[in-house]
């Protein structure tokens, strides 16, 4: 079974492409999971961190309290989707082809390998993911295009993704796209067949 995590960025909340992402998603013939970023949750929970001078802990936690609360709010965008906390969850949802919209504060707040860092947002959560349920492929869905051909580091290093992404992804070892908005006419025809569309990610390290 192909499974496909979805990683939903921020800069996608209200713009008309949210919705028709999501609806293009759902034309996935396999599994799939979509991870949150932040949305616009998360400019105020780094803005209360620098506020009140909070460690990396305390910072993490509130980071991803404001992806679960994106999460919450795709789901109320597109109804039909399961929102799952648990990895328990996340399989029972895989397993019954269930469209799962992934709230990961839980999980990532009891993970042993994602420290609490500033560099580490919802790009490298989502890796995480899709290496932790040997997904079939990762999906970055931005509100920017990339070029081609693309490499984890050049997005890394033009902001695209956060620091630790390259890593990250050279560790879950998934194929990856990233698309744009010039994606958006074909992806919901694409997906319907199994591909992916946007760019693929040639490498995970390097130029």
């Amino acid at each position: 079974m192909s499974l496909l995590v979805a990683r939903i960025g921020d800069g996608l909340a209200g713009t008309p492409h949210l919705k028709f992402w999501l609806d293009a998603l759902a034309a996935w013939p396999g599994a799939l999971v979509i991870a949150p970023g932040s949305g616009p949750f998360g400019a105020a929970a780094r803005e209360a961190a620098q506020a009140m001078e909070l460690n990396a802990v305390a910072a993490q936690r509130i980071a991803l309290m404001a992806m679960d609360q994106y999460a919450f709010a795709l789901a109320a965008v597109r109804p039909s989707p399961v929102i799952v906390e648990s990895e328990s969850e996340l399989r029972a949802a895989i397993e019954a082809r269930r469209i799962a919209i992934w709230a990961p504060a839980r999980m990532v707040a009891a993970a042993t390998d994602i420290p609490a860092a500033s560099e580490i947002s919802s790009d490298s959560i989502a890796a995480w993911l899709a290496g932790r349920l040997g997904a079939t492929y990762l999906l970055l869905i931005e509100d920017a295009d990339p070029p081609t051909p693309v490499s984890t580091a050049w997005l890394a290093r033009r902001a695209m993704v956060d620091a630790r992404f390259p890593d990250f992804a050279a560790v879950a070892g998934r194929p990856i796209w990233i698309a744009g908005p010039d994606a958006c006419l074909e992806a919901e025809g694409m997906l319907a067949t199994g591909k992916l569309p946007g760019a693929r990610v040639t490498a995970m390290r390097g130029a």
